[in-house]
């Protein structure tokens, strides 16, 4: 059963409206005024509130900033209950990040459409998605409930690049984030000596540019090319930022659909810092493992160039090679006829990856 707040300061449209709500068989908490309203948001954390504007002690925007500002309640939808009817007062409710707006008298079934459409389209919105092309779009289409992207929900495809091919360079004007939908990309910053840092290799379903996006230079932190051919989506910084900062339930998703990569390039870094050479090796394999990019049988995954592995453990191509035969000979890898590797123990590798 959901849980619904009602914050009103008219005793009889409370008593009214929450009699309504509990025969659809909603279970309703009811304030008299925006303090105690927001104190009771706190405690019960509602799955909806709906509030009037004008009340004593705090009114309606008070509480929705209020709302807006404490982690547990900042994604709770929001409908504005009023009587209120300036084009200036919706639009400011709106601006704060109220989902709906109700205005007084209003119908039995206007009001629970409402309540119906915003506890599904916020229930939607929490789904798990796909990490594929659709289930992107089927974000975005959600999410353009609750911000503008300007037509961003609609299908877009994705673009080809081939083997080889920039998909951008460290230093240019970061303008998109990066979706893979098919292929192998990798990551690398450029060192004075000429050779090559990689930060990552992804594959379908991974992002590309989050840290640039936010960079202050506003540029690519790294450079990204590919490994394999690949189709890529873009979404454009403006649309990015949108769904980053236009809306904390759709700020929220989104950050957790793309800081996996983030949580691995922290990762990464601390155990170049800190890991043995067959620890980092062995991580390494394994999180390509996890990727899909390596398999555990032959004639499967992708070819990973001895260099580029040896960048991602931050180490020479030749001590990669050797630490590579090491685990060879200890029955943990193998190589296919294509020099693919092949995990062979991932239990084993696990173990290396944990204690060297």
């Amino acid at each position: 059963m959901k849980t619904i707040l009602l914050i009103e300061d008219n005793e009889t449209v409370r008593e009214n409206t929450a009699e309504i709500m509990t025969l659809a068989n909603y279970n309703v908490i009811t304030a008299e005024n925006g303090k105690i309203g927001l104190e009771k948001a706190k405690e019960f954390l509602p799955d909806l509130v709906i509030c009037d504007i004008m009340m004593p002690q705090m009114d309606g925007y008070e509480v929705l900033r209020s709302l807006a500002d404490n982690s547990g309640t900042s994604s709770t939808p929001f409908i504005f209950l009023t009587a209120k009817t300036d084009r200036s007062d919706r639009r400011m409710g709106m601006n704060l990040g109220a989902d709906d707006y109700l205005t007084k008298p209003f119908e039995e079934e206007e009001l629970l459409d409402a309540i119906s459409c915003r506890l599904k389209k916020h229930d939607n919105l929490e789904k798990e998605i796909a990490k594929k092309l659709e289930g992107i779009h089927s974000f975005l289409a959600e999410a353009s409930e609750y911000v503008d992207l300007e037509g961003l929900s609609k299908n877009r495809t994705a673009r080809p690049f081939e083997k080889k091919e920039m998909v951008f360079w460290e230093g240019d004007n970061a303008q998109s984030l990066y979706f893979i939908v098919a292929g192998t990309i990798k990551t690398y910053k450029g060192t004075e000596s000429g050779k090559e840092l990689v930060t990552g290799i992804y594959g379908p379903g991974d992002f590309l540019g989050q840290l640039s996006l936010l960079n202050v230079a506003g540029t690519y932190v790294e450079n990204a090319v590919v490994l394999e051919d690949a189709e890529i989506g873009a979404i454009p910084k403006k649309d990015f930022l949108k769904l980053l900062y236009g809306n904390p339930m759709v700020s929220q998703k989104f950050i957790n659909i793309i800081s996996n990569n983030l949580i691995d390039v922290q990762t990464q870094l601390v155990d170049m810092a800190f890991a043995s050479v067959r620890q980092r090796a062995a991580k390494a394999l394994l999180e390509l493992y996890d990727k899909g990019l390596i398999k555990d049988k032959p004639e499967d995954g992708k070819s990973i160039p001895r260099e580029d592995f040896a960048g991602m453990i931050g180490t020479a191509t030749e001590t990669a090679i050797r630490t590579l035969s090491d685990f060879k000979d200890e029955g943990l890898i193998t190589t296919d006829r294509s020099r693919r590797i092949v995990i062979l123990n991932k239990n084993e590798l696990e173990t290396v990856a944990d204690s060297g």
